[in-house]
């Protein structure tokens, strides 16, 4: 398949895989890129920058094909060394950086005069519009469906991609509610260049997961998903279950609710912890509607196979219906 995405990253199909905390692994990453889609480790995994550095030469040592790193910006009260993960990924090569949460602007020149390419992640057409005047080369636009934070606009990638793709110069990667074929064809045929999958790839053979938490994925529903801190204007979509209960509810009791109330529910750590375990109940599982789309466990390989296979079919029938 050729797009300018292809084009750009140097791989053989439209299909990134997104950073995940604790997931975006060599193992993950070099699967995907091994597949003929684009890895992408999850800088923040790893306690330091030294540490990342360590991760990138060990997942080259798993794949010779182009991969990139994820840096999410949050606002923190003590953030973590921003800056020295980005030298770390210059110094070490990497030709594509994902960037999500606040704008990268402070180290769009910095990564731009090292010949790194800046993918943004967005969730809304403003957002969107920001980023490329401040100079990233692409954007993944994140519609309300997806895993993690989708922001407070509550607007779907149906809408999200086409506006995305018409008011933007700068390539667009659909993001969030993608699982399949088909949706890898629809989000082509609304003007995205390629898509961005996180909770599918979660969902493999190769994801660094428990396979309890693998069987929660294809065990659930479309419904089966809860938007958390919604009172704290910081919307984040996790997999239902006891513990995401317990936020919502705690959230929406009588008085209020404020971050502190919920935040031993909250910790990354318990999530890590889950995720490790397989004790599905214990911590935050990041996941999106599109678990209601996932049946198996493939390899990335067959995943991806079967993706592109199934995309293309798709496009041919519905040219027959336009003809």
């Amino acid at each position: 398949m050729k797009t300018k995405i292809t084009e750009m990253l140097g791989i053989q199909y439209p299909i990134i895989q997104g950073g995940m905390m604790w997931v975006g692994t060599a193992e993950m990453a070099s699967a995907v890129s091994n597949a003929g889609g684009f890895g992408i480790l999850t800088a923040l995994t790893q306690p330091t920058p030294e540490a990342l550095g360590v991760e990138i030469d060990r997942c080259r040592t798993m794949t010779d094909r182009p991969f990139g790193v994820n840096i999410t910006i949050l606002p923190s009260v003590n953030p973590p060394p921003y800056a020295q993960y980005i030298e770390m990924v210059i110094a070490k090569g990497i030709r594509v950086v994902e960037t999500a949460g606040n704008s990268p602007k402070e180290f769009t020149s910095q990564l731009k005069a090292a010949g790194v390419r800046i993918i943004h992640k967005c969730t809304s057409i403003r957002h969107a519009l920001s980023a490329e005047r401040n100079g990233v080369d692409v954007v993944s636009i994140d519609g309300f469906e997806c895993a993690g934070h989708p922001g407070e606009d509550d607007v779907g990638g149906l809408v999200l991609i086409p506006l995305a793709a018409q008011a933007l110069k700068i390539p667009v990667i659909a993001s969030g509610g993608i699982a399949d074929g088909r949706g890898l064809a629809a989000a082509l045929a609304l003007g995205a260049e390629g898509v961005n999958m996180g909770t599918r790839f979660c969902a493999t053979a190769e994801a660094p997961i428990h396979p309890n938490i693998k069987q929660a994925l294809v065990r659930a529903s479309e419904r089966e998903t809860n938007l958390i801190f919604r009172t704290l204007h910081n919307t984040g979509r996790v997999l239902k279950n006891a513990v995401s209960d317990e936020v919502v509810s705690t959230e929406w009791r009588p008085g209020g609710c404020e971050f502190k109330d919920v935040q031993p529910l909250v910790s990354g750590q318990r999530g890590r912890s889950a995720l490790q375990t397989g004790e599905v109940d214990s911590g935050l599982v990041w996941a999106g509607q599109v678990v209601g789309l996932i049946q198996d466990i493939p390899t990335c390989a067959e995943l991806m196979q079967r993706m592109v296979n199934d995309c293309r079919a798709a496009l041919a029938r519905a040219s027959t219906w336009a003809v």
